[in-house]
């Protein structure tokens, strides 16, 4: 055989190899893998993740840039280990610090909506919620308040604030509860709820991917509630979360803040920003006579119209 002849099997041989290869690291390391490390690579180089829009592809399925709450760490800041009891029925306190990117525990914040730390905690099937406000030691940056854990599961646990000088950040991390365990997941969709001799209603569609207006309503005894008063802002305050990794949804109430001494009802108007299709969890606090009540919603987003891009607009706020 000629060198010609040799040079060409030796090239085929060669292709067949690496052909080989290709197919080989394709089954052991999929696209989609490799795919999803070079967005994270790009997502690392960029200064503001958390105000990126959701935006649709075009081939029908919503990507989503960041979400809320599904982090220890964003935006230069930190949430510390959470200190709190072990297990269900044992009184104790719940603390933890927010520290810089130096390491150094945050003394100073700014207030939003009423306060300067809304601390949000929820059981991973979405249960026991409670949305509370720790108190601030000003000297060594720690949150913390008394706690006592009604029942056994994973929590998350997140920390929404603004630190002086910064953007709205929600961080998060999760807390084990020793106990017997009843998971309680929701099984449906969920759009009207009987709380402390309250009817409360929600209409509206999530769609995935845009902002949708969802109306609450508030009745009592058959007759409709118009002694709404004001709570961290407005006459309402809704806190959304997605089934599956509890990622903290954009949540805003229409209308300016209401002044002390406002009443209004019986509807509360809020516009959310549910990045892709699927479950969510509402939870409506509001205040009557002085005393807060939560209302827990269900609700179902369905997938944007392919085709389309879309843009929040919003600040990094997640009420």
């Amino acid at each position: 055989m000629n060198t010609a002849g040799r040079l060409g099997i030796y090239g085929a041989g060669l292709v067949v190899v690496f052909g080989a290869a290709f197919a080989a690291s394709s089954a052991i390391v999929p696209e989609s893998a490799v795919a999803s490390w070079t967005e994270r690579g790009d997502a690392g180089h960029d200064e503001h993740p958390a105000e990126e829009a959701v935006q649709d592809t075009g081939t029908g399925k919503e990507e989503e840039s960041d979400v809320s709450g599904v982090t220890i760490a964003a935006s230069g800041f930190t949430i510390g280990a959470i200190t709190a009891p072990g297990e269900t029925g044992i009184e104790g306190e719940l603390s933890f610090e927010i520290r810089d990117a130096a390491g150094d525990a945050v003394t100073a914040y700014e207030t939003a909506h009423g306060k300067q730390l809304h601390l949000i905690v929820v059981r991973s099937d979405g249960s026991e919620y409670r949305h509370v406000h720790p108190v601030l030691d000003a000297h060594t940056g720690t949150w913390s308040l008394p706690w006592t854990w009604d029942a056994a599961g994973t929590y998350r646990v997140y920390a929404d604030f603004t630190a002086e000088g910064g953007a709205g950040t929600t961080l998060s991390r999760t807390v084990d509860v020793a106990g017997i365990l009843t998971p309680q997941p929701p099984t449906g969709p969920q759009t009207t709820v009987a709380v402390d001799g309250f009817d409360v209603t929600i209409t509206g569609d999530l769609v995935a991917g845009t902002g949708s207006e969802l109306t609450v309503e508030v009745s009592r005894d058959g007759a409709p509630v118009t002694a709404l008063e004001p709570y961290l802002g407005a006459f309402g305050h809704l806190v959304a979360l997605r089934e599956g990794d509890l990622a903290y949804l954009h949540v805003h109430a229409h209308g300016d803040e209401p002044a002390a001494g406002d009443l209004a009802g019986p509807e509360v108007i809020f516009t959310a920003q549910a990045p892709t299709a699927g479950r969510y969890l509402l939870y409506l606090d509001f205040q009557v006579d002085g005393k807060v009540h939560t209302a827990p919603f269900v609700l179902d987003a369905t997938p944007s119209a392919a085709g389309t891009s879309t843009d929040t607009g919003d600040d990094h706020d997640g009420h």
